[in-house]
Order: structure tokens, then sequence, then C-alpha cells
């Protein structure tokens, strides 16, 4: 990955392909491309299990026949007019889609700043070779660990193309490096597995592979001889952050308008309510230079802006692409995103804001309780929100983790959940989801 790929040309085949759409007779369309170029490397044990290396430039084309529309997606070298008529023609026959169109055009990006997104620096096969290494080697060398299931480095770029018939032309580029191992204490059937990994934009910014792997090693270490715990209610649980940025996600999702639109989503009534205590907020942005998840436009061009989705525990937003925003009776707010050929919201840089106390503050509080660091299965049902998720972790007495804990299922509601959650000041905004420490209060504990 030498520099930035210049996108020009693929725009420019974009905005010909809705040209051709267009004299074909679509009333509207958009042309995107998705750009990808990858390249990882695995290793195990000392030695590389696998090289890959990927690019890819798909194309999609999206047409508008009055109420009716229709989307194909082809690779390079298609035939622009081929695929242009064939579009048409399905958008014809398609069923009417009172909600399908295109962005409005007041609300299109006119121009966005640069959010450094892209770095250029060249990364070889053998660097990551090298580094992957590297995190397995350190991870190996702590006492305790017996096996490796491998390590992996990986560099990579990816963007958006976008050109609409009503004047919208940009692009932008993203890179993307990463370092992960993961290893294995004990023998038999007390084996235990852990891992640590870290993702960034800027390879200069990534954590040195070696202390990945130290990490990895030592994380997993502390897991080894786990008991059983006795069955209770109104546990206190406190979640890890790696953990707590799942559970954020199943608040992303309760307040995705598309969520709310099918009728799927437990706050689909709760628009201006309490959802979560007062004083704690979820934030959305997808203008943070050099964030995670940043981009200057949404996929159908549209700027967005920071949002409090929550504010001060009260529900004030839903993530709208237009169509969704058309059903649900409110504009978009510039979260739509490109998902082959279809428009769906999303978030971007989605935070729990952090609270006022450490971790360890956070942990002394509770006395007694439970500490998760991995969550294990699907037990959540966003329809009503009822929560059952296996866990392990280590358990906490005194206000300090103890022993290692597994087999236990921790259960409640997320509505409940959300009313009982105190969050730390650890939040870490590497991830495209930040969340800091989690404790929540009055859970049920299903072990011995």
């Amino acid at each position: 990955m030498s520099s930035e790929i210049d996108s020009s040309t693929l725009l420019s085949r974009a905005s010909q392909l809705i040209d051709l759409a267009r004299k074909a007779g679509a009333d509207a369309a958009d042309a995107v491309v998705v750009r990808s170029r990858s390249q990882s490397v695995s290793v195990r044990l000392g030695k590389v299990e696998g090289t890959e290396s990927s690019e890819s430039d798909d194309f999609s084309l999206r047409v508008f026949i009055g109420k009716r529309v229709a989307s194909v997606s082809a690779n390079p070298g298609f035939d622009l007019q081929a695929l242009a008529e064939r579009a048409v023609a399905m958008a014809r026959v398609s069923p009417e889609d009172p909600f399908a169109c295109l962005a409005d055009e007041a609300s299109l990006a006119k121009s966005y700043p640069n959010l450094q997104l892209f770095d250029a620096t060249e990364v070889s096969s053998e660097m990551l070779r090298e580094a992957a290494l590297a995190a397995e080697a350190a991870a190996l060398a702590v006492k305790g660990v017996t096996n490796s299931s491998g390590a992996g480095a990986s560099a990579g770029m990816g963007g958006l193309v976008l050109a609409t018939s009503h004047g919208f032309a940009g692009s932008y580029m993203g890179s993307r490096f990463g370092h992960s191992v993961s290893v294995i204490a004990g023998e038999g059937t007390g084996m235990e597995r852990d891992y640590d990994f870290d993702s960034r934009l800027y390879y200069a910014e990534l954590d040195d592979p070696a202390d990945i792997g130290r990490r990895a090693g030592e994380r997993v270490v502390k897991r080894i001889n786990p008991r059983q715990v006795p069955t209770g209610k109104n546990v206190t649980v406190i979640f890890d952050p790696r953990v707590a940025r799942g559970f954020v996600g199943h608040i992303a999702g309760a307040i995705n308008g598309a969520a709310v639109a099918r009728k799927t989503s437990f706050l689909r009534d709760r628009m201006g309510q309490q959802v979560l205590k007062s004083g704690l907020s979820i934030t959305d942005d997808p203008l943070i230079v050099r964030g995670p998840a940043s981009r200057p436009f949404d996929g159908e061009g549209v700027s967005g802006e920071r949002l409090a989705m929550i504010e001060d525990g009260v529900l004030k937003h839903w993530f709208l692409s237009t169509s969704t925003g058309r059903e649900l009776g409110l504009p978009t707010n510039g979260r739509g995103v490109r998902g082959g050929t279809a428009v769906s919201p999303s978030s971007t840089n989605l935070a729990l804001e952090p609270g006022d106390i450490s971790p360890e503050e956070l942990i002394r509080s509770v006395g007694n309780g439970f500490y998760v660091t991995e969550l294990i299965g699907h037990g959540v049902n966003m329809i009503t929100g009822e929560y059952s998720r296996g866990a392990t972790g280590f358990w906490i007495e005194n206000g300090e983790l103890t022993f290692p804990v597994s087999e236990v299922t921790i259960a409640s509601n997320l509505k409940d959940m959300f009313m009982r959650l105190t969050p730390a000041n650890d939040v870490d905004r590497k991830f495209g989801v930040a969340a800091p420490t989690l404790a929540i209060e009055g859970m049920t504990l299903a072990g011995q």
C-alpha cells in the first residue's frame, strides 16, 4: 500500500453510468464504488501459515423510476451501457417502494473537512510477518502459556466513490493496520484461551507487537483453574471495556431507525423519554479527525454532524438514512451506509461517555460481584430486551478481583440494565464503538 489510490477514474465511470441510466429512462440514479485493498500474514508456532492479498472495486448502480427502484452490481470491466439498461429494465417491473429515494439535494455535502483517514505508510509482507512473529513470541514467553492459536498482522485500505444524478460527486479513502495474537494456557480439559489485538488508522500509532503478545499471555494465564460460583440474584456485574463495547452496540441497535421502522426495537416507543440513568450520554460523531469510523459524508452523500443520541439519559435521536427517515417521518441525519446495493442507517464513532471514577474505584465500590471479560452466545432479544449470555471472568471479593470464573450465565432485561448502568472514566476511543468499564447492578447470575 504505497499511496492513496487516485479515484478520479472511478468517479468518471460512476458519472457515466448515471448518464446512461438517465438516457435509458431512469428518473434518478446513484452509482457507488466500494474500494478495498488488503494484505495479511498469519503465523503459528514460529512459522508462516498464510499470506493473503486482495484488491476489489465493486460497482453498484441504483435507479429510480417513479416509486420503483432497482439495483445492480458489477466488477470492473463491465459494459456501462448494458448495466445501465439492465438496471432500468429491472426497475420498470419492480414493486413500488414509497420510501426509496435519493437524499434531498439540500442535504448533500457541498464541502467537507480533511479527516486525515489515510496513512500512506508502505508496509511490506516481511514487516507484517515480523510483527506477527514478535507478538506470538512475546505471548509464548509468558510463564504458563502452553500453546499458540496463531498471530496475525494486516494492512489495508478501503473507501467510497459516490456520484448521484442530482449533482453529488465525491470520494474518500481510509487506511487500517492491525496486529493480533491468540494463545492457550493449561493442559487437557483445563486449557484456557485468550487474545489481544490492536487496530489503527495510522501504522505508527499501533501498539508494539511484543506488548500485544505479552498482554495476551498475561490475560490467559490469569484464567487457569476457573471455578463456578453459586447462583444469585441482584448481583453487580462489571463489564471489562472489551465486553462493554459489545453492550453499547446493543444500545446502538435499539436506536437504529431501521429497527424502529420494523418494530423490532424494544425502545421504539421511547423517543424523548429516559432510557439511561440521568447524567449519562451516548454520542455519535462522524467528523472526528483520525477517528476509527469517521467519514466526510455518508453512503448517500449527506454530511453528518456530532449528535448526542442519548443526552442526560434521555433518548434524542434515531440513526437515520433518507429512506428510513421518510418511513418514520423524519429527515436523515447522515447515517446512511452502503451495504451492497442497499442503504441502511448505522452509527459512526459511537461512544458511551465516561463517568468520574476509575475502574479500580468502581470495582472497590462493588464489594462482592462478578467482573466479566468474555461473553458467549447470542441470547439477546432486541424486541423485548431480554438478555441472557454465558460469561467468564473473575469474582470480585471485598472490592478486589480474586479467582477466575467460568460456566456461568448472566441475565436481566436491557431496559433495566440501561437504568442501572455506572461507567468508569477509562473510555478508549480508538475503536468505532467506545465504552469505559461498566458496572450494572441487579443482574441474575446462574452458576452452581
